[in-house]
């Protein structure tokens, strides 16, 4: 098991919000990104957050956009849709949704609309 299945999600979190706005990108995008991607609506976004809830838990209780198949490219040098475990995957998609925030892509080509 890799250590980020149990990290908590919220510190991760935190890292998304610090490298979007480094570009000028806020926090409310990096949420909308999240629910797009999850199913879940902010107040469930905020019980995970304030739970600490893990990775592993996280994305055990999202239900994925059907369009996340359409997220594709290379994050950390991996090229996403290689990625064979499940959880990983989940973990390498949303980081590629937040690596186009910081790059500065329109939000309705993040959200694949």
């Amino acid at each position: 098991m890799h250590n980020i299945f149990t990290t908590a999600f919220v510190t991760v979190h935190r890292l998304y919000i610090n490298k979007v706005e480094r570009k000028g990108r806020t926090a409310a995008e990096v949420d909308e990104i999240i629910r797009w991607f999850t199913g879940f609506d902010q107040a469930t976004l905020d019980r995970h957050l304030e739970a600490e809830t893990t990775f592993e838990d996280f994305f055990a209780a999202a239900n994925l956009n059907p369009n996340a198949t359409l997220i594709t490219g290379v994050v950390c040098g991996i090229r996403v849709e290689n990625v064979e475990d499940p959880l990983m995957k989940r973990i390498r998609l949303l980081d590629k949704l937040i690596d186009e925030l910081a790059k500065g892509k329109a939000m309705t080509k993040i959200l694949r609309s």
